[in-house]
C-alpha cells in the first residue's frame, strides 16, 4: 500500500522558514517523479513544484519559485520542502505525491496524495 506522510508544518511569521518532509513507503520511491501540492483555505488544490526520479530536475509554481527549494534522497525514501521568506498567501495544508511515471506535470490532476501538513503564516 502506497503511503505518504507529511510532517513539519506549524504556525510561522511573515518572513519565516519551515521545512516539510514527506515519508514514502508501499513503492519503489526512486523510480517516480514527486511533487508537492497545496490547499489553501477555500481554494481549490494547487501544483507547487516537482522532482524528477533523481532529483537533477525540479518545476515550481510561479507563485513560490525563488522561495521554495523541493528536494529528495532516495536512499531515505524521504521528499523535503524547504520554504524560505514566507507569506500569509503561503497559508495551506500542503501535500506530498506521487506522479503515476517519471514525467512532471505542472497540475495536481492524476496525482496520489497522502495526508497533509498545515502551515499557517501570521502573525
Amino acid at each position: 500500500e502506497v503511503q505518504l506522510q507529511a510532517s513539519g508544518g506549524g504556525l510561522v511569521l511573515p518572513g519565516g522558514s519551515l521545512r516539510l518532509s514527506c515519508a514514502a513507503s508501499g513503492f519503489a520511491f526512486g523510480n517516480y517523479a514527486m511533487s508537492w501540492l497545496r490547499r489553501a483555505p477555500g481554494k481549490a488544490l494547487e501544483w507547487v513544484s516537482g522532482i524528477s526520479t533523481g532529483g537533477g530536475s525540479t518545476s515550481y509554481a510561479d507563485s513560490v519559485k525563488g522561495r521554495f527549494t523541493i528536494a529528495r534522497d532516495n536512499a531515505k525514501n524521504t521528499l523535503y520542502l524547504q520554504m524560505n521568506s514566507l507569506k500569509p498567501d503561503d497559508t495551506a495544508v500542503y501535500y506530498c505525491a506521487k506522479y503515476p511515471g517519471t514525467v512532471i506535470r505542472r497540475s495536481p490532476q492524476g496525482l496520489y496524495r497522502g495526508q497533509g501538513t498545515l502551515v499557517t503564516v501570521s502573525s
